[in-house]
């Protein structure tokens, strides 16, 4: 059981409640739509499609707004066309970023995502320059235990770390993350692991009665490094500035803001 990690653990939580919802959905969809059309609509045996659908799904989208897109996508409506693109930065303070997109112009796409870098810090690299420092990597957050009855009813019960640790190894997962015990706002648990195991494990915890607030494929750093004063600062900024551009689908880092300096930030 690994030490918590209170940025990844925000940057997990701000994705649930991020206020910008129907950027959210748009993303969640431009998603789908890639998915789909790469490897088609049924989600069964598209396992990209099924990534995307289920993020879409944490996320609240609406299930006829997941299904219009996958036919859009499939040539049974009239769609838009999107290809993925990576761009590989250095934020303020040296840190590394990368920042995946889905466009149907990269010139806007870059042009957007370079006046962002200008405002704060930092500049867009060649391919290669930071991927290194990452790695591919299944992550699921866990917000509450199986339902328990409480009078007539069922609620959502809490944790149990021994039987979700032993749940996760044994469908394969590398890793569980505990809550910040010096935060009373966080309840969930992050379980890691590698990509070919990622929906087993998955579908293993939800199958179990586990509430799932987020389940996503991500670039995790393998190293990081730290970051304080107003290089956190212009980093904090930097990254909303990045997530708020609807072509940017998700934003990485190796930073690492310790909680006391995070905690003054957001204060």
């Amino acid at each position: 059981m690994a030490k918590h990690n209170k940025w990844s653990k925000v940057k997990h939580r701000k994705a649930v409640v991020d206020k910008k919802r129907g950027r959210i959905w748009t993303k969640c969809v431009r998603a789908i739509m890639v998915a789909a059309r790469a490897g088609g609509g049924d989600p069964s045996s598209n396992a990209s499609l099924r990534i995307a659908v289920d993020e879409a799904r944490y996320a609240n989208v609406p299930k006829d707004t997941i299904e219009r897109a996958i036919r859009k996508a499939t040539g049974e409506l009239g769609a838009e066309s999107y290809e993925p693109v990576r761009y590989e930065c250095y934020g303020p303070g040296g840190v590394a970023i990368i920042a995946d997109a889905l466009t149907d112009n990269r010139t806007r796409t870059i042009t957007d995502v370079r006046l962002a870098f200008s405002k704060f810090g930092g500049n867009v690299g060649a391919t290669g320059c930071v991927a290194f420092t990452f790695e591919p990597r299944g992550e699921v957050l866990v917000t509450a235990g199986p339902p328990v009855p409480r009078g007539r009813e069922t609620v959502p019960g809490p944790v149990d770390p021994d039987a979700i640790l032993e749940l996760a190894l044994e469908a394969g997962a590398g890793n569980l993350e505990a809550p910040d015990p010096d935060d009373p706002d966080d309840t969930s648990w992050l379980v890691s692991t590698d990509v070919a195991s990622f929906t087993r494990v998955k579908d293993a915890i939800e199958d179990a009665g586990y509430t799932v607030g987020q389940a996503r494929l991500v670039m995790a750093p393998t190293g990081r490094q730290t970051v304080r004063g107003e290089d956190a600062r212009n980093l904090l900024l930097l990254i909303d500035a990045l997530e708020d551009l609807d072509d940017i689908q998700k934003v990485y880092t190796n930073a690492d803001i310790p909680d006391e300096e995070l905690a003054r930030l957001q204060g």
